[in-house]
C-alpha cells in the first residue's frame, strides 16, 4: 500500500510543479500533506514517491515526447493538467522503472485517474499509456 500513497504524491506534487513550478527541494518535503497521512505512507512510500518525482522530472523531454507521440488525437497543450501529472509519474516508471511491471503501472495509473481527475479520464490514460507499453521493447507481453 506504501507504493499507491507513493504514486498518490508523486502525482500531487508533479501537478503543484506544473501548476506552480514550487521548487523540487519544497515538494520533496510534501509539507503540503498532513503529518498522520505521512506516516500512513511510512518511510518506503515516501521513497518511492521522491523517486518518482525527481526520475520524472529529470527525464521530463522524453516522457513529454512519448506522451506527445502517443495521443490518439488532439493536442498535448490542451490535456488536461491533472492527466498530465498521472501520465508523466506513469510514462516515467514504464520507460524507466523496469522492476516494476507494466501493467501494474498502468492500473495504477488508471486508478488515481478515477480518483483525482474527470470521469473519463481514467479511459484516455488508460489509451495513453497502453499505446506506450505496446512501443516498449517487450511491449506486448508486459516483461
Amino acid at each position: 500500500m506504501s507504493r499507491r500513497n507513493g504514486r498518490v504524491l508523486a502525482f500531487q506534487a508533479a501537478f503543484a510543479w506544473e501548476i506552480s513550478k514550487t521548487p523540487l527541494e519544497e515538494l520533496l518535503q510534501f509539507s503540503w500533506v498532513e503529518a498522520e497521512k505521512l506516516e500512513r505512507v511510512g518511510e518506503a512510500g515516501l521513497a518511492f514517491a521522491r523517486l518518482l518525482l525527481c526520475g520524472t522530472l529529470e527525464h521530463l523531454p522524453e516522457i513529454d515526447a512519448a506522451i506527445e507521440a502517443n495521443l490518439a488525437r488532439g493536442d498535448y497543450s490542451r490535456v488536461n493538467r491533472v492527466d498530465v501529472a498521472i501520465l508523466r509519474i506513469s510514462v516515467y516508471a514504464l520507460l524507466y522503472q523496469k522492476d516494476i511491471h507494466p501493467f501494474i503501472t498502468i492500473d495504477e495509473a488508471v486508478c488515481i485517474a478515477q480518483d483525482f481527475s474527470t470521469d473519463d479520464s481514467y479511459k484516455f490514460v488508460n489509451a495513453v499509456l497502453d499505446n506506450i507499453r505496446k512501443s516498449l521493447p517487450d511491449g506486448e507481453t508486459g516483461r
